[in-house]
């Protein structure tokens, strides 16, 4: 990354010096002799840096560093000068000098002080990439579907983002996102943030559930150098890092009591205290939360503090579970069908006749995520144009579970036989679905020793259809992994 630099220098032997140096190092250089024409040509090509002398003709150093900084405070200032002394230094900081150098100037040290600077400039690039591709990935228009559950949420976000544009101080309400596992929740939590009025702000995601217990704390409110074994500096916690903008917590139902009492006293005071610190810091971050738990029944069970949940649940919102959105589903899929065609250069990949209607049969229990996965992996095995409702896997595991399920009594063996499956009927006495098919899953995790992988293959099924109705069937999670 190439800079451009102008330098501001009345002695010319000085300033051709170096700008010879410099275009050796390929930066753009341009020099003046004076403030007043530095003035002139800053507001008309704007350059990256600038090197200035402290002692110039008419208008000094500074009173031009200031004038650069309401110009454009972009532009990096870097001050050299014969008087070495340090209230010169500190008047230049105030300034808003980058840095400061002293004569004779060692032109080395010029190029560590632009190397610097050069990298500062590409992670500042780099953050405002992300940034806006984050927001370009937020922001209530990613809601996709036209359900009225899901018109119910967006309206709910709007209003949310509304009220907090109108509000006399800074602490937005906080928000909990409640909804099973693969419903969006994380997409809502941008469209709060990215829709609002921080959304130039940091979004810093933390799942609750990936990060152990004895390092949560560390990471979320930070600590000081000494603070224990490992802290051989000073951390900035992830609350001080989200600092004006958004800290989305998911799995929110995942953190222990200890660290409970200490998230309630940032959501009443609003400050943060590192580990090993002696003094609290003022933070203005905006807590957003989600959970696939039903915290009501932790609160219960003595696991969740219920001072916690209601501070945490000034604002809830409900994500609907996939299978109550009706043709929000025929939406998404090709939403993601679109999406992935170009990913995998299928251009003219195209669902059949036969798809809507077995994609609005399925039960969908991993929900968007599932679907997402699903459309995916027939296009990544799609051999021709057209896809039909036999290329995807979910028609795959209701043929064969299904099947299962309607043809064999509580006390028959399970069959495995293709054949011997679709000759069976139901009996004269009928029977119970449900034990027909919890029955089949117990069996299948009995001969495969509890391995949920293995006892899928054996139905069938994916694993996260098999974790379903595990839990469905409240079949003993002990045995199973």
């Amino acid at each position: 990354m190439s800079l451009s630099v102008l330098i501001v220098e009345d002695e010319i032997v000085l300033a051709k010096n170096i700008a010879t140096y410099l275009r050796r190092l390929n930066y753009d250089v341009r020099h003046v002799e004076d403030a007043e024409t530095a003035l002139v040509a800053i507001e008309a090509q704007r350059p990256d840096a600038v090197i200035l002398d402290y002692n110039l003709p008419g208008m000094d150093g500074l009173e031009l560093a200031g004038k650069i900084c309401q110009t454009d405070p972009r532009i990096k200032i870097i001050m050299a000068t014969g008087h070495g002394n340090e209230e010169i230094a500190v008047e230049a900081m105030k300034a808003g000098v980058y840095d400061y150098l002293t004569k004779p100037l060692v032109l080395g040290k010029l190029k560590l002080v632009l190397d610097r600077l050069t990298g500062d400039a590409r992670i500042a690039s780099e953050l405002e990439y992300y940034r806006k591709k984050e927001s370009g990935e937020g922001g209530i228009e990613r809601l996709i579907g036209e359900s009225t559950p899901m018109l119910i949420l967006k309206g709910l976000i709007g209003q949310l983002v509304e009220a907090e544009r109108h509000l006399k101080d800074a602490e937005p309400p906080s928000a909990l996102i409640m909804g099973e596992t693969g419903t969006g929740k994380e997409l809502v939590a941008r469209a709060l943030h990215f829709a609002g009025p921080r959304q130039q702000k940091p979004f810093i995601e933390v799942n609750c559930s990936s990060i152990p217990v004895n390092l949560l704390e560390a990471e979320l409110f930070g600590y000081e150098r000494g603070a224990f074994t490992d802290a051989k500096e000073r951390k900035l916690g992830l609350i001080e890092a989200a600092e004006g903008g958004t800290l989305f917590l998911d799995e929110i139902g995942e953190i222990d009591l200890t660290l409970q009492v200490k998230l309630l006293k940032l959501l009443e005071d609003k400050r943060v205290r590192r580990l090993g610190a002696v003094r609290d810091n003022k933070v203005d971050v905006r807590i957003v939360t989600a959970t696939n738990r039903d915290l009501e029944q932790q609160i219960r069970e003595g696991k969740f503090r219920s001072d916690l949940f209601f501070r945490l649940g000034i604002v809830q919102l409900l994500t609907p579970p996939l299978r109550e959105r009706g043709r929000d589903i025929q939406r998404l899929a090709d939403h993601f069908l679109a999406e992935q065609r170009m990913r995998y250069g299928k251009t003219k990949l195209h669902f059949g006749p036969d798809v809507a209607t077995a994609l609005a049969a399925y039960h969908w229990p991993g929900n968007v995520r599932e679907l997402r996965n699903t459309i995916e992996q027939s296009v990544v095995m799609a051999r021709g144009e057209e896809l039909s409702a036999r290329d995807f896997t979910l028609n795959r595991e209701l043929g064969i579970l299904t099947g299962q399920m309607a043809a064999v009594a509580p006390t028959s063996p399970a069959v495995t036989d293709a054949s011997a499956r679709n000759s069976l009927t139901i009996p004269p006495t009928g029977l119970a679905l449900g034990d027909v098919e919890r029955g089949l899953l117990a069996q299948a995790l009995d001969r495969c020793g509890g391995n949920v992988s293995k006892a899928a293959r054996l139905l069938g099924v994916s694993r996260d259809t098999l974790r379903y109705r595990i839990d469905k069937y409240q079949l003993n999670s002990d045995t199973t992994h």
